[in-house]
């Protein structure tokens, strides 16, 4: 057994699949892939550059967003190597060790945008809500402490998720049914009792991004109570229009999330590309819409861009 659990979690080799059905177009996929994939490293790390560098930006809304805007960064870069590799030069293997650690960083990123779009809400009911005490209550040092936490509370809750995947054995096929590894993907493989993992797997996601949706559905709650009691309709509207950048990135996060949650419990019989059209959507489009919609949407951000680029060309 404990040679059998040598191979299993040291030599094993998992192999990736691309577009199932399509792999003749694999090269022509690649490119709406690529094209995704810079415009969401561009456009996170542009976000990321004019927050940090421009002083008017030094505010907790902004300080929130560069969060955001790392975290797509993380998410893109995750998934880049293995999904293009597969586009382009179809190399499927992945090893044991990389599959769990692509396994942490999609889940770990995944769970930090979750936390940042809480403290994006939160910060919106605290300006709307109590707006002489705002700079007081989001100091740069509390930020800075709710980073701090929320990448802590990610690494505890996931570490145990992801190593315990080392235990299983994997004598059935290797094929992943994505371009990525994710959790349950990988279970399947095993032909060890996975019930542990699965609990784990749920006690894992349902304290982080479970709790943040309906932390998240409930701030909205108390800021449109906390607008309809206190504003005239002409200052309803201004203040709801802070909110809308906000609400449109929690819908592109949550949507494609809800989606492949859904598709991989009751979609047992859809064909296997709408189950790697979902996921790749859930990975790839959120990093590339949240920097356009916050430079679209919000003109502090838009104008720091502006300069930036301008400054870039004289």
């Amino acid at each position: 057994m404990s040679a059998l659990q040598t191979i299993t979690s040291t030599s094993i080799i998992f192999l990736l699949t691309g577009v199932p059905g399509l792999e003749a177009f694999h090269t022509w996929i690649s490119i709406p892939f690529c094209f995704l994939y810079v415009t969401a490293l561009l456009g996170n790390s542009l976000i990321l550059f004019a927050i940090i560098t421009q002083p008017s930006l030094h505010e907790p809304m902004y300080y929130f967003l560069s969060m955001l805007s790392t975290t797509g960064l993380g998410l893109s870069i995750s998934t880049l190597i293995t999904m293009l590799g597969i586009f382009w030069f179809n190399v499927r293997e992945i090893s044991f060790n990389a599959c769990l650690s692509q396994m942490f960083f999609i889940k770990f990123f995944t769970v930090m945008e979750s936390s940042v779009l809480l403290y994006m809400a939160f910060d919106r009911f605290m300006a709307i809500s109590n707006p002489l005490r705002y700079a007081i209550i989001l100091t740069d040092s509390r930020i800075a402490q709710i980073g701090v936490a929320s990448v802590i509370r990610g690494i505890l809750m996931l570490t145990p998720m992801v190593a315990l995947l080392i235990r299983l054995s994997y004598c059935y096929s290797h094929v992943l049914h994505h371009s990525c590894c994710y959790h349950p993907d990988v279970m399947k493989l095993s032909c060890t009792d996975t019930r542990i993992n699965s609990a784990v797997g749920l006690t894992a996601m349902f304290p982080t991004v479970g709790v943040d949706s309906v932390l998240l559905l409930l701030s909205y709650i108390l800021i449109i109570r906390t607008v309809l009691s206190i504003a005239s309709p002409e200052e309803r509207k201004k203040i709801f229009s802070t909110c809308v950048s906000h609400i449109v990135t929690v819908a592109i996060d949550y949507i494609p999330l809800i989606s492949l949650s859904f598709v991989h419990r009751f979609g047992k019989q859809a064909p296997a590309y709408v189950h790697t059209m979902i996921a790749n959507t859930y990975l790839l489009i959120p990093p590339v819409t949240n920097p356009i919609i916050y430079s679209v949407k919000t003109k502090q951000i838009c104008r720091a861009v502006i300069k930036i680029l301008h400054s870039k060309e004289t």
